[in-house]
């Protein structure tokens, strides 16, 4: 099986104190190495557009030594990755300061005034995101949806709902509503659709089971809701949490590893959840091998 993440690689600040310290980060390129770490034996690629900088080739390396195929990324003559930095409080919860409005990959898949996805044809799957989506242009978001509804992709898609980046909540609504309806694997975060559709936490649950998407509803520490299937699972929270960063990333990782390796849908369940919970335990989004 072949796999395609795609969306934008940045470098990392994370801020401990007066430290600082430098990685490379960004949503969907988290769920691909937590995915790829969970099941070496799948293919999985990452797509997303640099520069000809030095960060740059830093990101590209840090993705090649995860072992993720970079043979598609594109390649940006005049910009270069974004940055963001993370600030987190006592109860590990974690603040973002980014500076990304002139990244390489807001240009990812535009050919003059066309788009081209024709690095994607030969994947099986393709896992993408709401910041994905954010970070385009909403005519490209567009135009990426219409490929793929006439694709024979299986589409994994959360939508890590960032208001900061969409250039008004009702331009959210409509495009990540939209490929909803286009998702095979639903991985939304319960706080992230309570934010974009103004809905209770019940609302939002009930709205997915009825859809009748297939997927996880995350809700972190209190373990996810399955979707598309009833299962009757008890989740324990992390021992000490540290920095929440990826936690949701994480959990989609494992999650999508167990599902394409044959997994039935609690046993997914449970491992997005596990890995999510380690994760929580380290500072920054890719937690040390173990």
């Amino acid at each position: 099986m072949k796999i395609a993440a795609i969306g934008e690689a940045m470098i990392e600040m994370s801020i401990t104190g007066d430290q600082a310290q430098l990685g490379v980060a960004g949503d969907t390129l988290n769920t691909a190495i937590y995915l790829k770490r969970a099941a070496p034996q799948i293919d999985v690629d990452y797509i997303t557009r640099l520069g000809r900088d030095g960060f740059s080739k830093r990101i590209k390396s840090f993705i090649t030594d995860q072992s993720l195929g970079t043979s598609d990324i594109e390649t940006d003559e005049d910009r270069g990755p974004g940055l963001y930095a993370i600030t987190t409080d006592h109860h590990g919860e974690r603040s973002f300061f980014y500076w990304r409005d002139q990244s390489a990959a807001r240009r990812l898949f535009q050919l003059g005034n066309s788009c081209s996805f024709q690095s994607l044809k030969d994947y099986d799957a393709v896992y993408l995101s709401g910041i994905t989506l954010a970070i385009l242009p909403p005519s490209v978001g567009l135009a990426l949806l219409e490929y793929l509804n006439q694709s024979a992709h299986i589409l994994a898609f959360d939508s890590n709902y960032r208001p900061a980046l969409w250039p008004d909540q009702n331009t959210a609504k409509r495009l990540i509503t939209e490929f909803w309806k286009r998702t095979d694997l639903a991985l939304p975060s319960i706080d992230d659709e309570m934010l974009l559709m103004q809905e209770s936490a019940e609302k939002v649950t009930d709205r997915f089971i009825k859809n009748g998407l297939s997927g996880a509803l995350k809700r972190g520490a209190q373990g996810p809701v399955s979707l598309g299937e009833s299962v009757d699972q008890t989740y324990l929270p992390a021992q000490k949490v540290v920095d929440t960063t990826a936690a949701g990333d994480s959990f989609n990782g494992a999650y999508l590893a167990a599902k394409f390796s044959g997994a039935s849908q609690a046993d997914a369940l449970v491992k997005g959840h596990e890995c999510a919970r380690n994760v929580v335990q380290h500072h920054g989004a890719i937690a040390p091998l173990v």
